[in-house]
């Protein structure tokens, strides 16, 4: 794998090298038409070109658009479709950023977006993360039963392409929407798979996806066993019936199961706290402006059973607000290893025409005051899984030695 990176980057390298000289070339050819047919920027004075130590204004923004746009109709080869041209501008202007959460959405992306967060869609049914410093997409884990799941993809599985383009540090919201479409069609990925020499190509149909949100049962011992799979509107109703059941056949203490789970709705986590909490606070966040605000739990219900949260790399964002309030308030026992750091959070502004926008606006705290951007939850019992297990879909309990672990936590807690 590693010779195979190498190897695209070197020729990456070899081929930026190659644009240079041919962009030189392209200059050259232009820069003799400009002199028969004017230069727009004749008479702008070196400051204004070179704008680079002071802060662009609207309209120098505006007038370099303008030349641009004027440079491409005089010269640019093909076609230019005129909603790819301003689109390409919007998303340009966010990812200007270097935020990588930060992000514009076309309509159809942001119609996708409501569509996945209510836990109901069209696609091929697995969970998917990008690491932030690489761009690499992985599979974290296919629904059982989905269409991802029959044609084969495994857990820690690298989407390298999707209809035959590279997809690697693209935006992961936008990889995902093209994965998704219409019901009955079909869509083409390319993966890398440790072991395997060669990519291999995978062609599935997609369909209605229904996001299992919560799984649940009763182990030995009246020991609980729930697995929040994402953080969407319907999770909040889900976990409460999975708890009511377990509560209603004897449950003694309980194992909440958040590993893979990549995250989802701020207001999803809070409501399921809520009901494992007193009234307290359970997270707060401050903005650019250092302005706080505070989540509280408000019902005085709460959960009294003990109580271990299972967490892996792959536990973010909601989920480590989850892991984080528990272990703050020693609630719950955290077991696994140190889940991915994702401290930060994204507001989705809808915009009039339809589009949105998603921007980074606050960082969060643990009740205790614990930012752990970049750092992750650290696990109270730190166990690693089984090296064996961890291109499995689904693992036997018996042989889940981080579940094992969880349970003796909570026998030796009953006794």
């Amino acid at each position: 794998m590693r010779k195979r990176f190498l190897t695209g980057f070197l020729s990456g390298l070899i081929g930026a090298m190659f644009l240079v000289i041919v962009a030189g070339a392209t200059y050259l050819h232009v820069n003799d038409d400009l002199k028969k047919n004017g230069n727009p920027y004749e008479g702008v004075s070196a400051a204004e070109k070179d704008n680079d130590e002071n802060e662009y204004t609207y309209d120098e923004i505006v007038e370099k658009l303008t030349v641009l746009k004027m440079l491409i109709d005089t010269y640019y080869l093909e076609e230019v479709n005129s909603e790819n041209f301003a689109t390409g501008i919007y998303k340009g202007f966010i990812s200007s950023l270097d935020d990588p959460y930060s992000t514009y959405y076309t309509k159809e992306e942001y119609a996708n977006l409501i569509e996945s967060s209510s836990g109901v869609y069209h696609g091929i049914g697995a969970v998917v993360s990008q690491d932030v410093k690489t761009g690499i997409i992985t599979i974290v884990k296919p629904y059982k039963g989905s269409p991802a799941y029959d044609a084969g993809l495994l857990p820690n599985d690298i989407i390298y392409k999707v209809e035959g383009e590279e997809v690697t540090g693209e935006d992961l919201t936008e990889v995902v929407s093209k994965i998704k479409g219409k019901e009955g069609t079909e869509v083409n990925i390319t993966i890398y798979r440790d072991g395997v020499s060669e990519p291999m190509e995978f062609t599935i149909i997609r369909q209605k996806i229904n996001i299992p949100t919560i799984e649940y049962e009763m182990l030995d011992d009246d020991i609980g066993y729930i697995q929040i799979v994402e953080f969407d509107d319907i999770t909040i109703s889900q976990f409460s019936r999975a708890l009511r059941t377990l509560e209603r056949k004897g449950m003694k203490s309980l194992i909440v199961d958040v590993r893979n789970n990549p995250g989802g709705l701020l207001n999803s986590v809070m409501e399921i706290l809520d009901r494992l909490l007193p009234e307290s606070l359970i997270v707060y966040t401050e903005d650019k402006n250092k302005q706080r605000e505070e989540k509280h739990a408000k019902k005085p219900d709460q959960f009294n059973k003990p109580m271990v949260v299972l967490i892996n790399g792959n536990s973010a964002s909601a989920s480590e607000i989850f892991a984080g309030a528990l272990q703050d308030y020693n609630k719950a026992t955290v077991v696994g290893t140190t889940s991915f750091g994702k401290g930060i959070v994204q507001s989705v502004i809808p915009l009039s025409d339809g589009t949105a926008v998603k921007l980074t606006i606050s960082k969060y705290f643990t009740p205790k005051g614990r930012n752990i951007h970049g750092t992750g939850i650290v696990p109270d019992v730190e166990i690693d899984l089984d090296e064996e297990l961890k291109q499995l879909i689904t693992i036997p309990h018996d042989q889940d030695n981080q579940l094992q672990k969880a349970i003796e936590i909570l026998k030796e807690q009953m006794k």
